[in-house]
């Protein structure tokens, strides 16, 4: 249930800033893509679509990449730190959920009207596997200032739209520890999790 949380985290609004006592602080745009790209592939980073926040805290498009990521920097309203970056393919199906959530809806509610749309052909969601990169911390999980990550759990997944225990041969619940499961079976974002159960970053020696 921990990991399904944190993906559910990881899938609202994205964006980068420092939570504070009162008012949070709004980063730099290099330092936001700093921290955006901290958990995309190397050879990916320098290139990736970044999105971030603007000193009115609007949600908006830092970088315009060339590459098949698109990175959405940390989140100022939350009270951990989390960091993403997916396929540019599943950025239409991740922007209408911001909208969605925007207006207060549940996620039953945000996935009931995503189902519609996608079945209408209104929203896009290829039917090929799209990955997603993820690392979630406590609100001082990076280092601004250095530009590192200092302790934080990644998670990965991997779309693979209406796939089914059947089709993939993978269960509903890790087999063992560390092994990838099955997560919303049978619906257009039916997914793969992949959790390494251990923290990464400079604090792990």
């Amino acid at each position: 249930m921990e990991f399904k949380r944190v993906l559910i985290i990881g899938l609202l609004f994205f964006s980068g800033f420092e939570i504070g006592n009162t008012q949070p602080t709004i980063y730099s745009k290099e330092k936001q893509i700093d921290a955006a790209t901290i958990v995309a592939p190397d050879a990916k980073r320098g290139s990736a679509t970044i999105f971030g926040y603007n000193k009115a805290g609007e949600l908006i498009k830092l970088r315009e990449g060339d590459n098949s990521l698109v990175c959405i920097a940390d989140d100022p309203k939350q009270s951990n730190f989390h960091v993403a970056c997916y396929h540019k393919d599943l950025e239409q199906f991740m922007k209408r959920g911001r909208e969605l959530r925007a207006k207060g809806y549940s996620r039953k509610k945000v996935d009931s009207l995503r189902k519609v749309e996608i079945d209408k052909g209104s929203l896009s969601l290829p039917r090929k596997p799209m990955a997603l990169y993820s690392i979630s911390g406590s609100a001082d999980a990076f280092d601004y200032n250095s530009g590192t990550l200092k302790k934080a759990s990644p998670l990965y997944v991997v779309y693979v739209p209406y796939a089914t225990e059947e089709s993939t041969g993978l269960s509903q619940k890790p087999a063992i520890k560390g092994a990838p499961w099955l997560m919303e079976p049978g619906t257009p974002w039916a997914h793969i999790m992949v959790t390494t159960g251990r923290k990464i970053g400079n604090d792990m020696d």
